[in-house]
């Protein structure tokens, strides 16, 4: 099983998940963040960290998140390995919350 980061990331990216992660199974992208389910242990120390609501496991992703799964194995591959927080976006909280954000996501 593994933690899944969803939709609210996008144009969010807080990055406080990073820093708890054991195994550093996080990658970044311009404005999102994903998990390499391979790399991910289960831990749950990430999900309780995000201030956007916006990582889960993958048993209970909510319903319509769940092309998310898809997207963090895709993206993991191919975007750098993350492990300290960076550059937080000024305007995270304005985008915190906002729905139908995936067609924000920028690759």
């Amino acid at each position: 099983m593994t933690f899944v980061v969803t939709e609210n990331c996008i144009k969010c990216k807080y990055q406080d998940c990073v820093e708890v992660c054991p195994v550093d199974c996080f990658y970044e992208g311009p404005n999102f963040l994903v998990i390499n389910p391979d790399e991910c242990i289960d831990c749950a120390l990430c999900e309780p960290e995000c201030p956007a609501n916006a990582i889960f496991s993958e048993d209970e992703l909510p319903k319509g998140q769940e092309k998310f799964l898809e997207l963090n194995t895709e993206l993991s591959a191919i975007w750098p390995n993350i492990t300290q927080i960076g550059e937080r976006p000024a305007d995270a909280a304005e985008w915190d919350g906002k729905p139908n954000k995936l067609a924000l996501l920028e690759r």
